[in-house]
């Protein structure tokens, strides 16, 4: 039997020195200053470096000496002597104990800006703080296609922020992201997406229209389903008709014409390596959607069945309607059979037919949605770049560049 672990060790009436560097950044400047601070045997208690243009900010919390033969003010003297000969500046604050705890209620912030001004940065800050919350660390996932900045907050509830920094988000045109920290963010997932106008920038009926010469008539029909006078089924039914005669070799021709969103093969390919399971669900065909599933490795697909006979398009569509309600079962299903719960799931779509999925989701994503869906859903995002999902998730542009340096990607 092991030996019990011992407490972690307790500063609170201990004297200790915060320790600062300022200066240009160059090779070696941490370890030259632990090796300087060695000689007066203090113990480290917390440590953060940044370096931003080329400057770097040191900072070490450490025990003031407890030896007889040193005292505080010879590493003072010690410490700024070492900083001068490097050229660099020194701080050293005396005070007790360790930081402060952490709030509770913590949370992720990611704000995405294209660009990102000081302006929304600094409305995004003021309403963290307007809702009891302290932020205690900031940095950046990516600066390009967006500018991605992460807030980590504490101190107020994750629902509560969310609420405060929609409005703000929407009034300074940014993308704010709000999500609990934990461990589940870093767990294995599933993530399940809409098809058109999401992982593809096609709607593909319309695609198929165009063959068929009846898209003004397609486009009337789906005008009626977004005034509210038809719902999906019936809307899908209506424009699924006029297809009705249309020669099967035109599924092959309209595959070759859907394009993908741009980002959408990073968002998917760095998704599977980081051992997540990626899914579909579509109100369109599984004519495109089976061939999207083959192109990209999906793990998951499901979509509405063309009916075909004697090689022509018979205006019908068979088996049971993915509509609004049946994504969010769908979603269901593939979190049972993937073995995800649903609060590690994230779903992405830009309709009205995806607000229930959006809302089972742990995370439902509105992507360049309609204002109902960007309204309803965990978290909007307005830049015509898939892959900035990526950044919600805490993964930087960095380390997706660093993985496909290693194992460059196959474009098919």
């Amino acid at each position: 039997m092991s030996a019990p672990l011992a407490p972690p060790p307790t500063y609170a009436e201990t004297p200790t020195l915060l320790v600062k560097i300022f200066g240009k950044d160059r090779p070696g400047i941490t370890a030259g200053l632990f090796d300087t601070l060695a000689a007066f045997a203090v113990e480290v208690v917390d440590i953060e470096q940044l370096v931003t243009r080329g400057r770097i900010t040191l900072c070490a919390l450490v025990t003031a000496p407890t030896s007889g033969t040193a005292t505080e003010g010879e590493l003072r003297a010690t410490v700024h002597s070492w900083a001068e000969s490097m050229r660099l500046e020194a701080e050293i604050i005396s005070g007790t104990g360790d930081n402060r705890p952490r709030g509770t209620g913590r949370s992720h912030v990611t704000v995405l800006g294209h660009p990102l001004t000081a302006e929304s940065t600094a409305a995004i800050a003021a309403s963290i703080t307007s809702t009891g919350g302290n932020i205690d660390r900031i940095f950046r996932l990516a600066k390009y296609p967006v500018l991605a900045v992460e807030f980590d907050v504490s101190g107020t509830e994750t629902p509560a922020l969310r609420t405060s920094l929609a409005l703000q988000a929407a009034e300074h045109g940014v993308d704010v992201a709000v999500v609990a920290s934990g461990l589940q963010r870093r767990a294995q997932r599933l993530v399940v997406m809409d098809v058109d106008s999401t992982l593809i920038q096609d709607e593909v009926i319309e695609l198929f229209a165009a063959h068929a010469g009846c898209e003004e008539e397609v486009a009337e029909v789906t005008a009626r389903a977004m005034r509210g006078e038809l719902d999906f089924a019936q809307s899908l039914h209506a424009r699924v008709e006029l297809l009705a005669g249309l020669d099967a070799s035109v599924v092959d021709k309209v595959r070759k014409e859907v394009r993908l969103t741009p980002g959408a093969r990073t968002l998917v390919r760095t998704l599977k390596r980081l051992g997540f399971q990626v899914g579909v669900v579509s109100g369109g065909f599984t004519q495109v959607t089976d061939a999207l599933q083959d192109e990209l490795g999906l793990d998951f697909a499901s979509a509405n069945a063309l009916e075909i006979e004697n090689g022509k398009l018979t205006g019908r569509v068979t088996g049971e309607i993915v509509d609004r309600a049946g994504k969010a079962r769908l979603l269901r299903r593939f979190a049972q059979e993937a073995g995800v719960p649903l609060a590690q799931t994230v779903a992405i779509g830009d309709g009205a037919n995806d607000l229930d999925m959006l809302n089972t989701a742990g995370l439902g994503v509105a992507f360049n949605a309609k204002p109902v869906v960007r309204e309803a859903a965990h978290t909007a995002v307005n830049v015509p770049f898939l892959d900035t999902v990526l950044y919600l998730l805490g993964i930087t542009r960095e380390e997706v560049e660093a993985a496909d340096v290693e194992e460059p990607a196959v474009e098919g």
